[in-house]
């Protein structure tokens, strides 16, 4: 999920359609490295702090096809955002106004690409995807995290839900653009899931350079890998510890988006709510009928204050360029549907039942799927109240996908009481919602002690909103247990 912002991009593989597009919506993921090693000073940090670092000093990116440099006084948005080494736009409406902001953490940043053909990240004026940042502080903990984008953001979204946090901490940290950002990254891509499936492509390509950069600037590699990262972000966690668990210890998987070929995805539980929701806003004699429908789909019994703005901003938008990435046969010539059509208008997305569509589509779906066969332990957070995503449908589900698969030994599951998909609205309902970014330190932390033997985390519960906690507590505090 993201806070609306507009991108365009050619038409790339898919000729002949017309776009009708306007916000952005749907969310990303990251990935961590985590060390119990004793902080230690940064090898070789020659440069004047705050100006272009000399070539000398500096890694080099494997398989960059550009990059650049800079010795900073803060790699925190708490220097970035002035200096111009991160973009705002890029972390809007994701995380509290209040959330505070940690600085003191001076080091190296290198922004740059890899090779790609697709053109949807103007950030620095490259008009280039497959772009990434990564951070390199002074004083070193031997940790990396690496994190893929929620929504179809560009590579700095993270930088204040999760970067700023584990520099702090002495991390090391990477991001990469996912290989298209925008609500037209379905250009992208060879075929149906093309370009979903380029998102995997371009974490693991980030995680592999960045061990590397940090063994360069370091002289030697991370002690631990692990992945984190929120909604897209989370998926792209699941999907690394299941396809690649050579690479990571471990993770943390904020609100995963869940892909099954079978369902339940979003192309199932979005659909229904597009029908639904306008009957049940109408009010009237079909209005508790429609809420009935609304709770069927999987949408959370208390979230209907956040149904209002979930359908201006997210459902429609996701599902249309969504389904166009996995169906773009579905609405004929059209490109991701027509926005806040009525039932029964040819080719509506209200009207998309993903069960009856060809095997292609489902084949499309395949490509990105998750199985539940996770090879490292992970931490999966959700919230209870998420409007989006819906609990019920999305982690609980692949909480039992991974149990089914026998690899529940290496999971723990916290349902947030209270908790959203979009941290910004605790902003707007601070009586009614909690935010979960605390909740992703705590869980991050109890990584780190899971794996240094310190102590397991707590078994799979909800954890519940604290009656008498005021708002400010609620930003800085989360106990798990």
């Amino acid at each position: 999920m993201s806070s609306p912002r507009t991108a365009s991009a050619p038409p790339r593989g898919r000729p002949g359609r017309h776009a009708a597009l306007g916000v952005l919506s749907l969310v990303g993921a990251c990935v961590l490295v985590v060390a119990s090693a004793a902080a230690v000073p940064a090898a070789g940090a020659e440069g004047t702090p705050g100006g272009r670092c000399p070539g000398s000093a500096l890694p080099h990116v494997p398989g960059a096809a550009h990059q650049q440099a800079d010795c900073l006084d803060e790699l925190t948005t708490a220097g970035t955002v002035a200096s111009g080494h991160t973009d705002p736009a890029d972390f809007a409406g994701l995380t509290p106004e209040g959330l505070p902001t940690p600085s003191g953490v001076p080091g190296i940043q290198i922004d740059g690409y890899f090779p790609d053909t697709s053109t949807t990240n103007a950030n620095h004026g490259w008009n280039h995807d497959a772009q990434f940042v990564i951070r390199l502080p002074d004083h070193w903990n031997g940790g990396l995290v690496v994190s893929g984008t929620p929504a179809n953001r560009e590579q700095y979204a993270n930088d204040r839900a999760i970067s700023d946090w584990v520099l702090s901490r002495g991390y090391a940290f990477a991001a990469t653009d996912k290989g298209n950002t925008g609500p037209a990254f379905y250009r992208d891509g060879r075929g149906p899931g093309g370009a979903i499936a380029e998102w995997n492509e371009r974490v693991t390509q980030l995680t592999r350079a960045a061990r590397g950069v940090v063994t360069q600037r370091y002289h030697r590699p991370p002690v631990r890998t692990l992945a984190t990262g929120l909604s897209n972000g989370g998926y792209l966690v699941r999907w690394q510890l299941e396809n690649h668990p050579e690479l990571y210890d471990g993770g943390v998987d904020w609100e995963g988006t869940l892909w099954r070929s079978d369902g339940p995805n979003p192309l199932t539980f979005l659909p229904p709510a597009l029908r639904a929701y306008p009957v049940y806003a109408a009010g009237g004699a079909g209005a508790e009928d429609a809420r009935k429908a609304m709770r069927k789909a999987g949408y959370p019994a208390g979230s209907e204050f956040l149904w209002p703005y979930h359908h201006q901003v997210y459902w429609d938008l996701t599902q249309r360029i969504y389904r166009e990435e996995a169906d773009p046969d579905f609405d004929g010539a059209a490109e991701a549907g027509t926005p806040y059509c009525a039932p029964g208008t040819p080719g509506c997305d209200a009207d998309y039942d993903y069960a009856t569509r060809p095997p292609a589509v489902h084949r499309a779906v395949e490509r990105i799927a998750l199985t539940g066969r996770i090879g490292k332990p992970l931490i999966t957070l959700h919230g209870t109240l998420d409007a989006l995503l819906p609990i019920s449908k999305d982690s609980d589900v692949y909480a039992r996908m991974v149990r089914r698969a026998g690899r529940g030994a290496l999971l723990r599951y916290y349902r947030i009481e209270d908790g959203t998909h979009v941290d910004s609205l605790v902003d707007a309902y601070p009586d009614k919602l909690r935010p979960i970014v605390p909740c992703h330190r705590s869980a991050f932390v109890a990584l780190e002690q899971w794996l240094t033997g310190k102590g397991r985390p707590p078994a799979d519960h909800t954890v519940q909103r604290p009656a008498d906690a005021d708002p400010a507590t609620l930003l800085t505090r989360c106990p798990l247990d």
